[in-house]
């Protein structure tokens, strides 16, 4: 630990935090400059007068964090293209105005069922240069056309702002793609388009092309869809043409981290072609020549696998490791893995939100962390069992270091995790120095058959172990609400127990015990001071979903008492975020009173004769053939409400209508689920 220098993982941190300050109050560029230059002018100030003082003060190194925090800030607006005069959103017409857009494509995204969606670089719109990013969606049909990254295309039509998540703790799709500068969407048919061959060349566009061509080349051999679904997402860091089945089995098995290219991967790669470059150095400058071409094969892989966070700071800290290695540098992994993550945020500062970076920052931070105490706690005989042993050393350790993060994010914990990582990860180096292989003799025509149905059996072998191991319902620990604040105390626990185990210090002892209590207090007041009871109208297409939530209870109610797949996963994500313990299911009624209040339904029978008190609120399902004036003047509501389950054309009808009667109308469509609390 001699060689760790707190100083850069002060910046680091400084940095995170100026960064999370920068995003969220949203800070007018010209404003943080100034304050930036004028903190510098401090730190020179204080720079100057430490030189000259024997004993030092704290204030140079205040000032210095402030300012780093301010860089945080300053480079979260510097790279926020939304702000720039040139962003496309600065010329657009009316929302329902067509004008002639020009586009570039610059990733490809996995389409659903009735779109191919693509990251598209605006360059024009008319005559006039733009600038910023937009979601693109081509309507999927039997003329289909492919496009590849960099190709321009042009379009008469109209962008569309995001839509907000419109369930109760549903995924805010719309906040995830503004983290990606992403602010607009455009729906395009695909005869509604031409394309134009881009000119010069670009390192996106060109690796777009080399993954594509090798795709051609192993179709060429007897691959099942799940094995070349494997192949790229393990050798090409392409996870589109992966089944949800398959993604979801690797998930449940607690080894979804193989098929995400990321240090895993790269360290692999690393060790490979350090040991084939080996005799390199026995030429003259050959550490030289091979440090630069090892960092070369490094960032070249990367820009194959798309430069996903997780492999960008994955190609980063290797990078480092590399030219300390080979120049006989002494290193510390703690320094290494900071400075690799502030030159990332530096250059790329919203990557600190993304989940990927989050979790494959964490796993190294644990492994270097915790690992090396784990595996002196036994030094086995035998080469073999020293392998698997640090193996299981490693697993435990970086699913330490992911575990709050994992539980906060997906809600589950697979408990043979490490069963899958002790049967595979041994063996991965060989399975990807075999895959790197099989996918350069393709690419060079030179692929034996056998040796490519060999290498299909490796990746069937491993799918099918992996779904077994996925298949043990009764170790796969599903739905764990997890906030915010769960995930602050679960690390606070996980580093205070390793502080003070390692150091048996009275005060880690202390700061662990609170932890703890607070983790208790907080399910206590979560089970005593529930919510007030509420009745939940959500949002779903061609469907009604009603739940009525009475303190830990949700009795869910739709057609035939019945929920699809969706349907349940809505209603998941409801019971996680509110701590329900119990659900039950029905069919719905016409009346429900809730409280002092009446909600009464009308479905496409169109009945609503009440011989009770009048109803505060009318929900309308199935498009029912209503005159709406004539049930306003008969029921008198206060409120009328309109789900998914009716036609458009109705509920615009119904909408002008109850706007000249001035009584209020909600369509979920358009404004969200609909709660009533009582």
């Amino acid at each position: 630990m001699r060689l760790l220098n707190l100083t850069l993982i002060k910046l680091t941190i400084g940095l995170i935090i100026g960064i999370i300050l920068g995003y969220y109050l949203n800070i007018p560029m010209d404003y943080i400059l100034g304050i930036t230059l004028f903190s510098l002018a401090i730190l020179t100030f204080f720079f100057a007068k430490a030189n000259t003082q024997i004993i030092q003060k704290p204030w140079f190194g205040i000032t210095s964090f402030f300012c780093i925090v301010c860089i945080g800030i300053l480079t979260v607006s510097s790279h926020d293209e939304f702000q720039k005069r040139s962003h496309f959103t600065k010329y657009l017409g009316p929302s329902d105005s067509l004008q002639t857009i020009t586009l570039q494509i610059k990733e490809t995204l996995k389409p659903n069922t009735y779109y191919k969606k693509f990251v598209a670089e605006v360059l024009k719109i008319d005559s006039i240069s733009v600038t910023g990013k937009t979601l693109l969606n081509i309507r999927i049909d039997s003329t289909q056309t492919s496009l590849d990254i960099d190709e321009i295309i042009v379009s008469r039509n109209a962008f569309e702002t995001l839509p907000q998540p419109l369930n109760p703790n549903q995924f805010d799709y719309k906040s995830y793609l503004n983290r990606k500068q992403i602010y607009r969407e455009i729906f395009i048919t695909n005869n509604h388009f031409i394309k134009i061959h881009p000119k010069g060349f670009s390192i996106l566009g060109s690796t777009d092309k080399l993954r594509k061509y090798i795709n051609q080349k192993i179709r060429e051999y007897p691959f099942s869809k799940d094995e070349l679904g494997v192949i790229n997402a393990l050798l090409l860091g392409q996870r589109q043409d992966l089944s949800p089945e398959l993604y979801s089995n690797y998930a449940d098995a607690g080894a979804i981290h193989i098929l995400a290219v990321s240090g895993l991967h790269v360290g692999i790669i690393l060790l490979i072609f350090s040991f084939l470059f080996k005799p390199l150095e026995r030429l003259k400058h050959g550490k030289l020549i091979k440090t630069i071409l090892l960092i070369i094969i490094l960032w070249a892989f990367a820009c194959i696998a798309g430069f996903s966070a997780s492999v960008t700071r994955a190609t980063a800290m290797f990078s480092l490791i590399s030219i300390a290695q080979n120049f006989n540098r002494p290193t510390n992994l703690y320094n290494t893995l900071a400075i690799s993550m502030f030159l990332i945020l530096l250059f790329r500062p919203l990557y600190i939100f993304d989940v990927g970076f989050q979790l494959s920052y964490a796993a190294v931070f644990a492994i270097i962390s915790i690992d090396p105490h784990l595996y002196r706690l036994w030094k086995p005989k035998y080469k073999i069992t020293d392998i698997y042993w640090h193996t299981l050393t490693v697993t435990i350790a970086a699913q330490l270091g992911i575990l709050p993060l994992s539980l906060f994010y997906f809600h589950q914990f697979p408990g043979l995790f490490f069963i899958s990582n002790l049967v595979i990860i041994p063996f991965l180096g060989i399975i990807l120095g075999f895959g790197i292989l099989v996918i350069v003799l393709a690419g060079l025509n030179l692929l034996p058959v056998f040796l490519a149905i060999s290498f299909g059996y490796v990746v069937d072998l491993m799918n099918t172990f992996i779904v077994w191991v996925s298949k043990q319902d009764a170790f796969l620990f599903e739905h764990i609400r997890f906030t915010e604040y769960h995930l602050i105390i679960g690390y606070s626990i996980i580093i205070f127990t390793m502080l003070f185990i390692l150091k048996r210090r009275f005060n880690y002892l202390v700061i662990l015990f609170i932890s703890l209590i607070s983790l208790q207090l907080y399910a206590i007041f979560n089970q005593q001071y529930v919510s007030n009871n509420e009745f939940i109208i959500f949002q779903k297409t061609k469907s009604t979903i009603l739940a009525n939530h009475i303190k830990n209870t949700l009795i869910i109610s739709s057609k035939n008492g019945k929920l699809n797949a969706a349907e349940s996963n809505l209603i998941s994500n409801f019971t996680l975020a509110h701590s329900i313990n119990t659900t039950k299911n029905d069919t719905i009624q016409n009346i429900y009173e809730l409280g002092n209040k009446v909600l009464f339904i009308i479905d496409s029978l169109g009945v609503y004769q009440l011989e009770s008190s009048k109803p505060d609120y009318v929900l309308l399902r199935t498009s029912p053939k209503i005159n709406m004036n004539r049930l306003i003047d008969s029921l008198q509501p206060k409120y009328i409400i309109a789900d998914g389950s009716n036609y458009n054309t109705y509920k615009e009808r119904w909408e002008a209508i109850c706007y000249k009667r001035k009584i209020p109308f909600h369509r979920t469509d358009k404004k969200g689920a609909f709660i009533i609390k009582y």
